[in-house]
This record gives C-alpha cells, structure tokens and sequence, in this order.
C-alpha cells in the first residue's frame, strides 16, 4: 500500500461522483475483473490521483482529455513520481476511449498480461 496526502481523500470522492464519459466508459469495463484483474477508481497515490489503479499488477492507467492540454510537464513529473514506486503508467486519450473502446481494451489486457 501507498502512502498517500489525506486532503485528497475527499477530492477522489468527489472525482468518482462527477467522472467524465470517457472514465465511465472505461470504468464499466474495468469494473468487476473483466479483464481478469481488479482495479480501483480515483485512488490517491502520494501528492496525485490515479484514474484508475490495479494494485496486482502495480497499474495506472490516466485518461488523458483536453484538462491534460499544456501539462506535459505535471504529468512527466507526475509519471516519474508512479515510476519510482514501480508501478506501470498506461495514458489513453479521452477520444480513443470513447470512439474506440474494443481497441482501448484490447491494448490494456495486453499490457496487463506483459506486466
């Protein structure tokens, strides 16, 4: 288990209320171990908030909308950070997520079944 910022706690809350489609979408896919693996939804992670995180296979996966436009450094940083706690990073973009969900799924399982 991670250490994590406890003021993000209400933040992830809130994220998991509001959720964009693009999450959602992917949420009701990810949810109940479709994918043969178990994942969480909005999980704080020392400073940051995982969209989506795996604790088997030490997986995040970040879906990537016009709110990560201008922050490449925030999210190398931010990487960098999941990285160094040995857990993988997948980034999808939001436009891929909801126009082409089969492919989305299919690049998942396979870096879930590489990991």
């Amino acid at each position: 288990m991670y250490g994590y910022n406890k003021q993000l706690k209400g933040l992830a809350r809130a994220n998991r209320n509001a959720g964009n489609l693009a999450e959602v979408l992917l949420w009701h896919e990810l949810q109940r171990c479709k994918l043969g693996v178990r994942f969480t939804r909005q999980k704080p992670i020392g400073n940051y908030i995982a969209d989506f995180y795996c604790r088997e296979k030490k997986l995040v996966i970040e879906i990537d909308g016009w709110s990560h436009d201008n922050k490449y450094e925030y999210d190398k940083t931010r990487d960098e950070y999941m990285k160094s706690l040995g857990i993988h990073v997948l980034r999808i973009s939001d436009k891929d997520t909801r126009k082409d969900m089969a492919n989305v799924l299919i690049w998942i399982k396979h870096n879930i079944d590489t990991i």
